[in-house]
């Protein structure tokens, strides 16, 4: 699987001298944020698509999921 842009941009980051960039740490360390809550939205996702098209899902573990990774998206 390829590597997503946001933790591509995230190395390219860690890689730059800290003169003068102060804020690349904190920028790549915000794109790993975001790509993990992503990654968790779309399994939500997934899993929400699959029970609402009958497959056989539990709705509380999905529910369960949905509301993590909502609440985790939430966080800034």
């Amino acid at each position: 699987m390829n590597e997503p842009n946001a933790l591509r941009l995230a190395k390219w980051l860690d890689a730059m001298p800290s003169g003068g960039y102060a804020l690349s740490n904190q920028a790549a360390a915000e794109l790993r944020r975001l790509n993990e809550v992503n990654q968790e939205l779309l399994e939500a996702l997934k899993l929400a698509d699959a029970l609402l098209w009958g497959a056989n899902m539990n709705a509380v573990v999905v529910e369960r999921k949905v509301k993590a990774a909502i609440a985790k998206g939430e966080q800034a």
